[in-house]
């Protein structure tokens, strides 16, 4: 008899259990998976170890009820990194080891605004191409390992990613190319085959559980070359890594929104150095813990400050719109009337989509709220629906306020259904397209046609949501309008002013790169902003640096760690009194310890959500206490008790508090 020692997918911190089993009936069981028992269940678990001895204890040892894989499904390496994650983001081992397997369990990757990369190769690099990579393979050959290549809009990042992928692995090595989401069409998926001589496997949540199997098994046998995948992609089996790509690090979409809440540059950073192995990031706009890296030296930073070919950068204006009446600025329909006169294309940006961003009563000021959230409820006329954009609730559009029955109903905030009715009204001889998530509806095809047509000329006016931000990389298009940027600026976060920085960067960026006739609009009442001000000067580094100066003064990241403790739960005076002791057990473990601070707990920013209750207590730590942090962190959750219908959920780095 031997015995083995198995991790399952359960929340407690001690997720590993010994089993016994019959070496004769499975010889070898080392990293597959297995089915035991647990308690009345019957759960897979993954086999991390194998002994002839048995655990001291008085305890009964149940036996192992059968091996589900023939081969392996996990590494060491990724046995290592689960053990790193778990630390880090206060999940189970067996939960983290849970991510990496395809149909242990799946996570939902949905960010609809990746700029494809072409990967059809060119024929000539610019200098400034040539310069990076060499300067790459210097720098590595130094022993740097963590790279930054910080490059403009249509500066050609991708091909310099390629370029230096192709030599890692004409020496050997495997490579793993991280991308916010896989948009790849099937003419962009041929090129990549051809490129690497179809030694290739895209990972996208489109696969099915035995896609995703048969392509871990081929990549663990060193049968595939490149990897191109979302952010679950960085669980990957490679028989030898050697080289990370992460492409737009500035993405939200790399953060899990579920346990564990794991951040796929982080998570990159550990296999990098698991593998020891480089790790190359990059963006236009990167986020700014990045940034300091890079201020820092821990980072060795690659610039690329020029467009290719012969593009150049857009002029952009600042329009405001205060005293504007509709939301077409005359200022902004002009510039759109005189370069659809010259048969130019124009993209229009606005991220709310929906007719109108609620419903207010004008008689007692109330909006129509959600059931479900602490949110008002968005009005779709096409549908005549009011829709709720977090939980998915809607319901027919009401006639009277649900508080004081009044018919006096006004919208509020325009959305892209609003939009395109005005421009139509504008443009009626125009031809003009919606592109978000509602006109998609989740269909690909309508997606690819609708872009086909701007790019052919079919289409004279293209407006979208985050759809659009990126990924437009068309001659036609000459003028990019920003309806209304305030929607970032407000929101209730020390990120606001980060996030619409790289948003507009990123918009502006649709045009300008084959020509040198591009213009950009922005228009919003907050004309002053310094994020926006940053855009329309080309000033990018400047922000930064006034930015994180003002966030060292208030110790915010980067200059800082958070942890965020939610407690939720469906009954709010049990999810309020949970938080208050949680507060008082975070007090009294973290009392005394210098660089660390708890925060009075508070409601989150949502404080209703798909009809749970949401509080959360906020723990702050300098760099140099946070492993400090992370420790004390195990201490809290072995002392404090979550109530029956409760929930506890952590989150290491949060990257937003909604």
């Amino acid at each position: 008899m031997r015995y083995a020692l198995v991790s399952l997918n359960v929340p407690i911190r001690t997720s590993s259990f010994t089993y016994s089993y019959d070496e004769t009936a499975f010889p070898d069981i080392i990293y597959r998976r297995v089915c035991v028992p647990f308690g009345a269940r019957r759960m897979t678990g993954f086999v991390l170890e194998t002994s002839d001895v048995r655990p001291e204890g008085d305890f009964e040892i149940k036996g192992i009820i059968r091996v589900i894989d023939k081969e392996m499904v996990i590494t060491s390496d990724l046995v290592e990194l689960g053990r790193g994650m778990s630390h880090l983001y206060k999940a189970s081992l067996g939960q983290c080891l849970s991510l990496m397997v395809p149909n242990a369990r799946r996570e939902v990757e949905n960010s609809p605004f990746y700029e494809q990369t072409p990967f059809s190769p060119i024929e000539r690099l610019t200098p400034e191409q040539d310069g990076v990579i060499s300067r790459f393979w210097a720098a590595y050959g130094e022993g740097r390992r963590l790279f930054y290549l910080y490059g403009v809009t249509g500066s050609g990042k991708s091909e310099v990613y390629l370029r230096i992928a192709q030599e890692v692995i004409r020496r050997g090595g495997q490579v793993l190319y991280l991308v916010p989401e896989i948009t790849l069409t099937e003419q962009m998926s041929a090129d990549v085959y051809l490129r690497f001589s179809k030694r290739v496997s895209i990972l996208h949540s489109a696969l099915t559980a035995s896609q995703r199997l048969k392509a871990a098994a081929m990549i663990r046998k060193g049968e595939v070359d490149l990897v191109i995948g979302a952010r679950s992609a960085c669980f990957a089996p490679f028989r030898n890594l050697g080289l990370i790509i992460l492409d737009e690090e500035h993405e939200n979409s790399y953060k899990s929104g579920s346990t564990p809440r794991y951040h796929a540059r982080q998570v990159a950073q550990m296999r990098s150095r698991i593998s020891s192995c480089p790790l190359i990031m990059g963006s236009a706009t990167p986020s700014f813990e990045a940034f300091e890296m890079m201020r820092e030296g821990r980072i060795e930073t690659l610039r690329m400050n020029s467009r290719i070919g012969r593009g150049a950068f857009p002029s952009v204006r600042i329009v405001s719109l205060l005293g504007q009446k509709g939301n077409i600025s005359p200022i902004l329909a002009k510039e759109m009337s005189s370069e659809l006169d010259k048969g130019n294309g124009v993209i229009l940006f606005l991220n709310r989509r929906g007719y109108a961003h609620g419903i207010v009563c004008n008689s007692c000021g109330e909006a129509v709220k959600c059931p479900n959230c602490s949110i008002s409820l968005t009005y779709h006329k096409s549908k005549r629906r009011l829709v709720c954009h977090t939980c998915g609730y809607s319901e027919s559009l009401v006639e009277s306020c649900p508080s004081c029955h009044s018919h006096d109903l006004v919208v509020s905030g325009g959305g892209t259904e609003m939009i395109e009715e005005e421009l139509r009204m504008l443009f009626p001889f125009k031809r003009i397209v919606r592109l978000d998530s509602d006109s998609a509806d989740g269909n690909k095809k309508f997606v690819a046609e609708t872009l086909a047509s701007f790019k052919n000329g079919e289409t004279d006016i293209l407006l979208g949501t985050q759809m659009i931000a990126k990924g437009l990389n068309f001659p036609k298009a000459t003028l990019v309008g920003v309806v209304n940027a305030d929607a970032t600026i407000f929101l209730p976060d020390f990120r606001a002013d980060e996030r619409t920085f790289q948003l507009l960067e990123q918009v502006a960026g649709r045009v300008g790169r084959y020509r040198a006739d591009g213009k950009v609009i922005i228009q919003t009442s907050q004309v002053s902003n310094p994020a926006i001000r940053a855009v329309e000067n080309r000033l990018g580094d400047e922000f930064y640096y006034s930015e994180l100066a003002e966030r060292r003064k208030v110790g915010f990241p980067p200059y800082c760690r958070l942890v965020n403790l939610t407690i939720r739960s469906k009954n709010g005076e049990k999810a309020c009194l949970a938080t208050d002791d949680l507060h008082r057990c975070a007090l009294s473990v973290f009392n005394g310890l210098d660089g660390i601070e708890v925060f009075p707990p508070s409601s989150c920013l949502i404080e209703r959500k798909n009809t749970y209750y949401r509080y959360h207590v906020l723990v702050r730590s300098s760099e140099r206490a946070f492993p400090v942090l992370l420790n004390r962190l195990d201490v809290l959750l072995a002392s404090y008790k979550v109530p029956s219908s409760t929930y506890l959920e952590i989150d290491t780095d949060p990257v937003d508090m909604m």
